[in-house]
């Protein structure tokens, strides 16, 4: 029987009917991690002695007659801006290159209560702030589909770990799009929830009133399944929604017909010709499958990347204010106070995190505050009406993920522009607070080599089911092609696998 590869449901039936072990399954996947990371590098740590040790009780309890849990053994990678008791929590950054954190996230206790083995923490962008994984301090993450090429970002490191069969599932945050646009570079599933849904408590705050927590699987059913693992109400969090989740994995069947889809056309500007015609060749689906697409327009999206730099840069000048040199992170020597900070701060944050502090320092100068502060919140109010009228209008809302493929490491982080209007797509969905899938579509021809891009399906807030619902159902139709690619990727990255078990 071999481990490798074999889908999360499968592992998980296996595993809670004795067949193999979580200790079998965790070493399979730290063997390829061995195999694969040296070239991709998507995890900043693996945590090797803890993985063991949280397999080892799953198996224990299994041994028992217990039930470990929904998540019974499965490796679940975290994005490293999010705490796990005795682990180091980097955030990418040289500033807390030996920051341990001291407790878990909420997310954290709720994976292990159910089971789940926390195999490694991922790389990303320095403080989340960033949309390629190449501002990291520990180095750049390379897409697996293409080595040349980034993962997306911020959450690169759990996209490429997901990507190239490191770990089945893992965690990452949305701020604008960092789950949506990697796990559309590098061709796996990814959801941004509802704001609310999920807990943030112990994670690493950019900008508190866009970040969300959510999972990446290489299928829909997968991202379900670790929703519903990790969302519900939680009083350690203030910005937490009452009320109970739904049960995700159990609302993924059924039909789609008759299903209102609206094609905002504002999301499609700058889209490139070959996703655009993988984006038409996957509508066509769609209404094969009876839903009823339709364009549409929602204006005030043209303005969201403006008054979203504002809005994240503001809230990221006050949130990291915290790491200066005294109550957490490293500290240079100084002579003075003044001289401590900056000494520490400079040698500590890079240059992205620098200007997006910078700048928000700036937008909230008593000078500026209400020409560009105060003007930025309307324009987010307005681009949530927006939304609000066209799901009177609408059951779910389609767009690329991205407008165009992987692009080249080194391409585009000096041009700030372009890359920061790489997120058209997704940064309306966090100003309005809404959830958001990125799925699989196909691929496209790119220098010979074959490079994925996603399917954006938005929802109304706390309408998960139906967006699930609707990828889960849609990708039955295009995942055959999907998953031949996919398997003779992940060959080639590990041709030599010692993780099979004889029946």
């Amino acid at each position: 029987m071999e481990i490798w590869g074999m889908p999360v449901r499968d592992i998980l039936k296996y595993i809670t009917s004795g067949e193999i072990s979580a200790t079998e399954v965790l070493e399979c996947y730290l063997n390829a991690i061995r195999e694969a990371d040296p070239e991709i590098n998507a995890f900043i740590d693996v945590l090797e002695p803890t993985a063991r040790m949280d397999a080892s009780r799953v198996d224990a309890l299994l041994r028992e007659g217990d039930s470990p849990g929904p998540l019974a053994g499965l490796p679940v990678a975290i994005k490293d801006n999010i705490c796990v008791k005795g682990a180091r929590c980097t955030c990418g950054s040289k500033i807390l290159e030996n920051w341990i954190s001291p407790y878990d996230a909420t997310v954290i206790k709720l994976l292990r209560d159910q089971g789940a083995v926390i195999v490694g923490k991922t790389n990303l962008d320095e403080f989340a702030m960033g949309s390629s994984t190449e501002t990291s301090a520990y180095g750049i993450t390379r897409n697996p589909w293409d080595l040349r090429r980034v993962p997306g970002g911020s959450s690169g490191g759990s996209a490429a770990a997901v990507a190239a069969g490191m770990a089945p599932l893992a965690l990452g945050t949305d701020t604008g799009g960092s789950i949506r646009q990697p796990a559309s570079f590098s061709g796996v599933c990814g959801l941004k929830p509802t704001y609310g849904l999920v807990s943030r408590y112990g994670v690493t705050a950019y900008a508190s009133s866009l970040d969300t927590v959510g999972p990446f699987g290489e299928t829909v059913w997968d991202c379900a399944l670790l929703l519903e693992a990790i969302a519900g109400h939680d009083p350690l969090d203030a910005t937490s929604a009452a009320g109970e989740p739904a049960a995700y994995t159990k609302r993924l069947e059924g039909s789609v017909r008759g299903l209102r889809v609206g094609i905002p056309r504002e999301l499609l500007n700058g889209v490139s010709a070959q996703v655009r015609e993988l984006f038409d060749n996957t509508l066509s689906t769609m209404e094969d499958m009876g839903m009823i697409v339709e364009e549409m327009s929602i204006p005030p999206v043209a303005h969201a990347v403006e008054a979203y730099y504002v809005i994240a840069a503001a809230e990221a000048s006050s949130n990291l204010s915290r790491f200066d040199g005294v109550r957490f992170g490293r500290r240079a020597p100084a002579g003075t106070l003044d001289e401590m900070y900056t000494k520490s701060r400079g040698e500590g944050l890079g240059k992205e995190v620098v200007k997006r502090i910078l700048l928000g320092t700036f937008v909230l100068d008593s000078g500026n505050k209400d020409r560009y502060f105060m003007r930025a919140a309307r324009v987010r109010t307005l681009i949530k009406r927006e939304f609000e009228k066209a799901f009177d209008n609408f059951d779910l809302i389609v767009s690329p993920a991205s407008p165009d493929v992987a692009f080249k490491i080194g391409e585009k982080i000096e041009d700030l522009l372009t890359m920061y209007l790489a997120d058209l797509i997704t940064i309306p969905v966090n100003m309005a607070g809404l959830c958001a899938l990125s799925m699989p579509m196909g691929f496209v021809d790119c220098d010979g080599a074959a490079l994925p891009c996603g399917l954006q399906i938005i929802g109304k807030p706390f309408d998960e089911p139906a967006v699930l619902k609707a990828g889960y159902l849609l990708e039955q139709e295009i995942e055959a092609g999907i998953r031949e690619e996919v398997s003779s990727m992940r060959r080639k990255l590990n041709p030599v696998r010692e993780c099979e078990l004889v029946d």
